[in-house]
């Protein structure tokens, strides 16, 4: 049985997560976290669904041997295309960014002109319009792929003029078609918001599927009794498949703060899993 003490898990095929795990603590400063991160296999948004899903199951195999009492999958990508597989296989609840970051945005627009940006693997599957159209089958939505803005917000160019230009390029296609909502369908996106506002102006409102799931995350664990409201704030670790500290450096500015808690788990144990 779950209890108040047992951690969130949270898993993402590398550092962009942590953008999800920001907003949990900021909204639940009490939950303890356990993130992982699988640094050795990222990207996972361009590889085949059947990789994305092997993976997954490994990452959350890793997390229940934690004893978390709920798992995010902080991987837009994973989330679109591994759901199914991890609730089948685990009795763990699972929640993903896609339903989270979909609902937001349908109560949001005005207009019913919805665009998606995320990996080409999140935008390929078109897991925020099945998503959305379940909601509304008169929303019109348009999804584009901006691959390049991943090593841009690793990189900290969040306000770089390269990052702007490549901003511009992306997003003009949205912005003439005249959106009035933009669901950031992949965890860095966050980082760029500023750029990506300008690019297709400051009217279209911004959706940021970690705020989304945070959200939900507090919803479920309200309702189950799994809430921590305790006083002392919660802990936090963190583990990763690879290069641990190229993560620890981009992660405390993700985060803006330090990272205490930083293990490295082999790829061997995480393949003995499942």
């Amino acid at each position: 049985m779950a209890t108040i003490d047992d951690a969130i898990g949270v898993f993402d095929s590398g550092i962009g997560g942590l953008t999800v795990v920001k907003k949990i603590a900021e909204k639940m400063p009490n939950e303890n976290i356990i993130y992982f991160g699988d640094t050795a296999r990222v990207p996972y948004g361009t590889k085949s669904n059947s990789t994305v899903i092997e993976y997954s199951l490994q990452d959350a195999g890793f997390l229940v041997q934690k004893n978390v009492k709920l798992i995010v999958v902080a991987c837009n990508t994973a989330s679109s295309v591994a759901l199914p597989a991890l609730r089948e296989k685990f009795d763990v609840p699972v929640i993903g960014m896609i339903f989270p970051g979909a609902a937001l945005a349908s109560k949001q627009s005005g207009t019913g002109k919805i665009g998606v940006i995320g990996t080409n693997a999140t935008v390929n599957n078109k897991a925020y319009s099945n998503e959305l159209l379940k909601i509304d089958s008169r929303f019109d939505i348009i999804e584009k792929a901006c691959p390049l803005f991943v090593p841009l917000a690793e990189e900290g160019w969040v306000d770089h003029r390269a990052t702007k230009l490549i901003a511009k390029e992306y997003l003009q296609e949205l912005k003439d078609y005249g959106i009035d909502t933009l669901i950031l369908g992949c965890t860095h996106y966050p980082l760029l918001t500023n750029v990506i506002k300008k690019a297709v102006g400051d009217g279209v409102k911004m959706i940021d599927s970690g705020t989304a799931a945070a959200i939900t995350v507090e919803y479920y664990l309200i309702n189950e009794g799994l809430r921590n409201y305790r006083e002392t704030p919660g802990r936090y670790e963190y583990f990763v498949s690879d290069l641990p500290e190229k993560f620890k450096s981009v992660a405390e500015r993700f985060l803006g703060k330090e990272i205490d808690s930083l293990k490295k788990v082999d790829i061997e144990y995480l393949l003995g899993l499942i």
